[in-house]
């Protein structure tokens, strides 16, 4: 079924009131989750808003408590998330990086002590919005094994890098496997086999089915080696900077993942790039998609389809899972 973007964002904001949230901070939660669905990455959208509720329900989330900054050394500053919701955290701590780089050409803000921050795109987005390149990542509990492994020891890390551009912000939002848990769960909703393997089964053979996968807790890295590689070195920097825990110290429990460690860099293109930096983005995409197409394909810049996605569902009303929706509403 599909709703009208204000319905969804509504819904959203009554429940987040009702839980005490200050209504400014409300909105802005609300905002952030709704435009997750309305990008299309329903999986942290709407569809893991009852994960959050139960957090907040649990004490993970405190709802009330603001990231504070607990050390700066000139465009690198360290922040203490408390326990925070982490999608505010996060949007906070990126805001402050674009602040920094207005000033400095860069900044860079590692943030601790923080709770999951759902759809990690949307700081991405954020950075770009402002006419700035943003790099950020987060580190996980251990849900994915390192290459050569059968159990899960490093994490299942979301990396994103943004450049602004007017045509079309350019946006890469990644997980460190093939698919992350939250699109396996999307998968698994819609009764879907992935479209290429995703992971292992328990006897280590690559599988398509996710729910599989999920079971097995064995996903497959992107690049194989390179992917766990990737993994391991973010987590390593993540927990260096923000003085925060590493994924072997997060515990191992979706409904329980906090304390993590995450990092939000903001670099301004004008500051070194006297106002090419936008031209220079333009032809870069130009030159891309105008490469000969493969059979069947299609050449996309990152985030091009979370563009035509969004428009599609403005005009059409965003999908929504009908037992998740029918929860909502009866919460506000």
């Amino acid at each position: 079924m599909r709703i009208p973007y204000d319905e969804l964002f509504d819904g959203l904001l009554r429940v987040l009131l009702k839980l005490n949230f200050e209504h400014q901070r409300a909105r802005l939660c609300a905002r952030l989750f709704a435009d997750a669905s309305r990008d299309g990455v329903y999986s942290h959208g709407l569809n893991r808003f009852p994960q959050f509720l139960r957090m907040i329900r649990n004490g993970i989330i405190a709802v009330d408590a603001e990231p504070e900054l607990a050390a700066r050394f000139g465009s690198l500053e360290r922040w203490d998330g408390k326990g925070g919701p982490g999608n505010l955290n996060a949007y906070r701590c990126m805001d402050r990086a674009i602040a920094l780089s207005r000033e400095h050409g860069i900044g860079c803000v590692a943030l601790a002590n923080t709770n999951h921050w759902m759809r990690g795109g949307s700081y991405g987005w954020q950075a770009a919005e402002a006419g700035a390149i943003g790099i950020c990542w987060t580190n996980t509990m251990a849900n994915l094994p390192p290459w050569g492994a059968s159990d899960p020891r490093v994490g299942n890390n979301p990396f994103i890098i943004a450049v602004p551009r007017a045509k079309g912000h350019v946006v890469l939002d990644m997980a460190m496997s093939q698919f992350s848990y939250g699109a396996l769960a999307s998968y698994r909703m819609r009764g879907e086999q992935l479209p290429v393997e995703g992971g292992f089964d328990t006897a280590g053979r690559l599988t398509r089915d996710p729910a599989v996968i999920e079971a097995s807790k064995r996903a497959l890295p992107i690049g194989y080696w390179k992917g766990s590689g990737l993994a391991l070195m973010l987590d390593m920097v993540g927990a260096l900077l923000s003085g925060g825990c590493a994924t072997y110290q997060i515990p191992a429990d979706t409904e329980r993942e906090t304390n993590l460690s995450q990092v939000f860099i903001a670099m301004d293109p004008a500051s070194v790039h006297s106002g090419t930096a936008v031209s220079l983005a333009d032809q870069i995409v130009e030159h891309l998609q105008s490469s000969p197409l493969g059979a069947g394909e299609q050449v996309r810049y990152p985030g091009e389809r979370v563009l035509q996605t969004r428009k599609e569902n403005m005009a059409n009303g965003i999908p929504v899972e009908p037992a998740i929706w029918r929860e909502l509403q009866g919460l506000s």
